[in-house]
């Protein structure tokens, strides 16, 4: 309107200036000022007894400021989402930065705490196979030296043994071993049998299915505490353990004739065992006092979804 009004404003580049304004505070709610700017110039065209050549140039010069001033915008507002994500991108890198460190953090706590349960769950009953042993050794010293000494050559060799599951459990963390789950119980009974002189009884299937590690390991562990439990708290004498697979879950039972537990309470390491099973999506439960006589019995319980029969790919 400017430039219309005072013509001779147009030798001179300032009265451009608000074209160029304009064009660069324009939104989609006033595109209709486009055609405004060039439209304005003919329309005063009579009044103002300007030439068709003067209103096309005047409103050809205000179309082509106000383009550079949308041009103009344009690239300050790409430098502004440019700075804008530069931040961004920082605050996401320390964000990951911060929550690498938890995760390490956390990872680390995680293993430690395995690590400390494994061992648990091992020494115990280990400890408990030679503590028991070494006192029916001790108790045949004098009347039968031969005995007592056949016992703790058999002792010495199951102390290697333990050395060696320990080192083991060393160097299986985090990793998945193929073994026979149904080899490793009998061992395990085996050993237990000779150093305890327990009478225990196994109830296991013709056939296995392929289990990961941590499955394996929690059943031994299971397996063990139970043992432990029975013969230091519960006194037994007789012990039947029965291991089975079903199409979907793996099923174990460790029964024995040890003293009925008046209130069911999870120790450590009780606890621990079942802590583990649930974190693979099974259960354990302690039950006793039922029947006659007397039974004691740990059941647990783990699906087996996703794995094949043993052997088979």
């Amino acid at each position: 309107m400017n430039s219309v009004i005072h013509p001779d404003l147009t030798s001179k580049a300032d009265y451009l200036l608000p074209s160029l304004t304009m064009g660069y505070l324009l939104t989609k709610q006033s595109l209709w000022i486009i055609p405004l700017l060039v439209l304005i110039p003919f329309s005063f065209q009579s009044s103002l007894r300007l030439s068709w050549e003067q209103a096309l140039s005047i409103g050809t010069d205000n179309l082509l400021f106000c383009f550079i001033g949308m041009w103009a915008s344009l690239v300050a507002n790409a430098y502004d989402q440019k700075d804008k994500l530069v931040a961004e991108v920082e605050h996401q890198n320390k964000l990951l930065t911060h929550y690498s460190a938890e995760i390490e953090k956390m990872t680390l706590l995680e293993e430690r705490n395995r690590m400390s349960k494994e061992l648990h769950d091992t020494l115990g009953h280990s400890f408990i196979s030679l503590i028991l042993s070494l006192d029916a050794s001790i108790a045949l010293m004098d009347s039968k030296p031969a005995e007592a000494k056949d016992r703790l050559i058999r002792l010495r060799a199951l102390a290697e043994k333990n050395l060696d599951d320990m080192r083991n459990i060393v160097h299986e963390m985090g990793e998945e071993e193929e073994s026979s789950l149904i080899r490793q119980v009998e061992s395990l009974a085996s050993r237990f049998r000779e150093h305890t002189g327990t009478a225990l009884t196994l109830s296991l299937p013709g056939t296995e299915r392929s289990i990961r590690f941590e499955v394996r390991q929690t059943i031994l562990r299971v397996i063990q505490e139970s043992f432990t439990n029975a013969l230091k708290h519960g006194k037994a004498t007789q012990l039947h353990l029965e291991l089975g697979f079903s199409e979907s879950h793996l099923q174990l039972s460790v029964r024995n004739n040890g003293k009925p537990i008046d209130k069911l309470d999870y120790g450590f390491g009780l606890t621990t065992m079942k802590n583990r099973v649930e974190q693979l999506g099974g259960s354990l439960h302690l039950s006793s006092g039922e029947g006659t006589p007397v039974i004691t019995e740990v059941r647990c319980e783990i699906p087996l979804k996703g794995l094949v029969p043993h052997g088979e790919d």
